[in-house]
């Protein structure tokens, strides 16, 4: 794990970024929310939030790693659709590699 920069990964939705920075970024977010709800239940102000923060995170992560992939941050509004959705962000998303070398969205993340 090479200094991943938390802010960046989650208030931007400039440039690129690899699957491994993806995948901390959602294993961060999944456990922020296990934190969150052991300490203030499923309701209430604070979790609400605590769930919208999370959810502008979860965007701008996404919008990054689509970059890498050569797509537009647009396309995750894909997420909207209930399974469809999960199954495509974690083959697309999770699982193939971004694009090789530099792309309209900026410099390759893996520097290759």
């Amino acid at each position: 794990m090479n200094n991943v920069d938390l802010k960046y990964l989650f208030t931007s939705a400039d440039g690129r970024i690899a699957r491994q920075q993806w995948w901390i970024g959602i294993g961060i977010l999944f456990a922020i929310s296990f934190v969150s709800t052991l300490l203030f239940g499923h309701d209430g102000l604070v979790q609400f939030i605590i769930g919208i923060l999370m959810m502008i995170g979860g965007i701008m992560l996404h919008i990054k790693r689509c970059h890498d992939r050569g797509k537009s941050g647009w396309w995750c509004l894909l997420l909207l659709v209930p399974f469809v959705g999960l199954v495509w962000a974690i083959i697309d998303l999770g699982i193939l590699p971004g694009t090789v070398g530099a792309n309209e969205y900026g410099p390759d993340p893996l520097g290759t």
